[in-house]
């Protein structure tokens, strides 16, 4: 089962290039800001990767890919698509998949899959779990972004402090995902830029 079947507090995560604050999950209270997750040091293009043989177009759009019987970590990823100059996207698509917590991607339907739009202020927020291990790979999350008239672009998020990723031929250290961990699992943020 998931780590915690309850929504995590709601949570104000300020940005420390004077972004506006992001609105997180939404059980009740107010607290301060998180400690430990910062923002990139500076509007830097998110590197693109590859694909991978495992991307299903038409995926429904959801902000949780949580599903009744899922098993592993609940993760919770927050961020902000923006341009070279810090300017961010309202309406981009963020299309995301992954495998589950025993590596295995679905095929057949849709399950860890799913689509959605920033907010007018370009944020999103995934409501996930953290990835098994594929065979010859570290633990990752795929993703296709794209800002309105812009073109799509394909990358992977990792994670950091996994014993995998020196072996993994894809890691790049510019895709960790700056995260925590909660109570209820693992607060998570990344932000993509686009040029």
């Amino acid at each position: 089962m998931l780590k915690s079947a309850t929504h995590p507090p709601r949570r104000r995560v300020l940005r420390a290039l004077a972004l506006a604050p992001l609105a997180l999950a939404s059980a009740g209270s107010r607290r301060p800001a998180a400690q430990g997750l910062h923002s990139a040091p500076a509007c830097e293009p998110a590197p693109r990767q590859t694909e991978g043989p495992f991307f299903k177009p038409r995926s429904p759009q959801r902000a949780s890919l949580l599903e009744p019987g899922l098993q592993g970590t609940r993760l919770v990823l927050t961020g902000i698509v923006m341009s070279t100059a810090c300017r961010p996207a309202a309406g981009a698509l963020l299309d995301f998949w992954q495998a589950d917590a025993g590596g295995h991607y679905d095929n057949a339907g849709f399950r860890l899959r799913g689509h959605q739009y920033t907010d007018n202020a370009g944020r999103y927020r995934l409501e996930t779990i953290v990835p098994g291990l594929y065979p010859g790979r570290t633990r990752h999350i795929h993703v296709k972004v794209q800002a309105p008239g812009q073109p799509v672009f394909t990358t992977q998020l990792y994670f950091p402090h996994e014993a995998h990723n020196a072996a993994d031929p894809l890691f790049d250290q510019a895709l960790l995902i700056r995260q925590r961990e909660e109570p209820w699992g693992r607060m998570g943020m990344f932000d993509f830029v686009f040029s």
